[in-house]
């Protein structure tokens, strides 16, 4: 899954050439003058379908697919890094660092280069591709995700019209005593009959680990503990102490400490969720809607007949970018 992450993150960040004509059999698309070059396209494709080996090979009928989704991709991604130059937003080295530190300590030590070498991908790409993404981040940040905010109206609109989402079940606060065999489980029961303290025999008796805080199991819906929890405690009580009840874990005496019935959250209570919920939607149609804006006033030409030539196989990862 690292790996794959990883061949996603890495897109084609090589310094824009000059343009040259569109049928140059080099190039795979111009964006507003700038080159998209057959040799990094053709070796991200590789990358990409390199990461999806383990589902099987592609045929070259589902490698088109492949091509023309990621040529949207580095058409947008060229897009958004021009902007963000147009904007004199900028990245420092610190930053890439920092990125670049944080994504290889989610491996093993040692494994890091590693999983660079099986995505095809070279610290220098990385780097690249890191400043992008950072440059990308920013742009948004500036121009689309600071300027996304949630009405207070459609936070209860939405409270109203999703009812089900903030049912609680029902709960119960519940304590156990677990021991091994149904005779001294009957003796603990009588020891509770007689006065003494549910907590107290827990940490005297109980086999559970749960004995050492007094048996307390917190609180729990129906489904979250084995069914004989569930028949023996929901059925009774509060303060009552439940007959002697027999699992793989041993035999079982409990007592209810508390109930909560069912009942549908305040809004107060799921309000944040819901914000974050409906914040996260309008920054995902934000950013879309940016992208498709910078579609619309750019000029893109692709060259289809080279694009049809591109072929599924990386090139060789440059040993002096290493």
């Amino acid at each position: 899954m690292r790996t794959w992450a990883l061949a996603l993150l890495v897109l084609v960040t090589g310094c824009p050439e000059q343009a040259r004509p569109q049928q140059d059999p080099n190039v795979i698309a111009l964006v507003n003058g700038e080159v998209i070059a057959r040799k990094d396209f053709e070796r991200e494709l590789g990358r990409e379908l390199t990461a999806l080996e383990g589902r099987g090979a592609p045929t070259p009928e589902q490698v088109e697919p492949y091509k023309q989704a990621l040529l949207d991709t580095v058409i947008e991604r060229t897009l958004l890094l021009q902007a963000a130059r147009q904007s004199g937003i900028e990245v420092t080295q610190e930053e890439v660092d920092r990125r670049v530190l944080a994504l290889s300590s989610e491996y093993p030590a040692e494994s890091f280069d590693a999983a660079l070498t099986q995505s095809q991908t070279t610290r220098a790409e990385l780097t690249r591709s890191t400043k992008a993404r950072l440059l990308i981040e920013k742009l948004f940040e500036r121009d689309v995700l600071a300027r996304v905010a949630v009405p207070e109206d459609a936070i209860r609109r939405y409270y109203d019209e999703h009812p089900d989402e903030f049912q609680e079940a029902e709960q119960v606060h519940a304590m156990q005593i677990v021991v091994a065999s149904p005779d001294d489980a009957k003796r603990i029961q009588g020891q509770l009959f007689a006065g003494k303290k549910f907590p107290d025999l827990a940490r005297r008796y109980s086999l559970s680990a749960d004995g050492k805080v007094g048996g307390d199991l917190g609180f729990f819906a129906r489904g979250v503990m084995p069914p004989q929890f569930d028949e023996a405690v929901f059925k009774l009580g509060v303060g009552q102490v439940s007959d002697v009840v027999s699992t793989d874990y041993g035999f079982h005496v409990f007592k209810v400490v508390e109930k909560k019935p069912a009942r549908k959250r305040e809004l107060h209570e799921v309000r944040p969720g819901i914000e974050q919920k409906m914040l996260a939607q309008l920054r995902e149609e934000g950013q879309k809607d940016y992208v498709k804006s910078l579609r619309a006033k750019a000029e893109i030409k692709v060259n289809d007949q080279v694009l049809l030539t591109v072929t599924s196989k990386p090139g060789p990862a440059a040993q002096e970018e290493r």
